[in-house]
């Protein structure tokens, strides 16, 4: 049996099916059916979303019954969160200098 390829936050987060797929579960824990609701593909193409957002740690998904529910697991953004983070210091560059000449032009 060959070993599931891990994926990271960046890789799951690329496609935008998948981020809506994680907006939608921001919400609330879902099955796979009522996500597969909200797009014009098969269930199948979904679950394949999915299994990249699990191996990303993004999601976990949970037999119950019937039904595998699907729950956002949010702490896997934190390594998303904080790569973004170093990057803030140079927008917040960029609006200081915007005001300046705002400022400028305004005298």
């Amino acid at each position: 049996m060959l070993a599931q390829q891990q994926y990271d936050v960046f890789q799951a987060i690329a496609d935008p099916t998948r981020r809506k797929i994680l907006r939608i579960l921001a919400e609330e824990e879902l099955p796979v059916t009522m996500i597969s609701s909200h797009f014009p593909m098969s269930r199948t193409a979904i679950t394949k979303h999915l299994k990249i957002l699990t191996a990303s740690n993004l999601v976990s998904m949970e037999k119950i019954g019937r039904e595998v529910k699907c729950r956002l697991q949010p702490e896997a953004l934190l390594e998303l969160k904080e790569w973004l983070a170093f990057y803030e210091q140079f927008w917040d560059n960029k609006i200081s200098m915007l005001k300046h000449l705002v400022e400028k032009d305004e005298e």
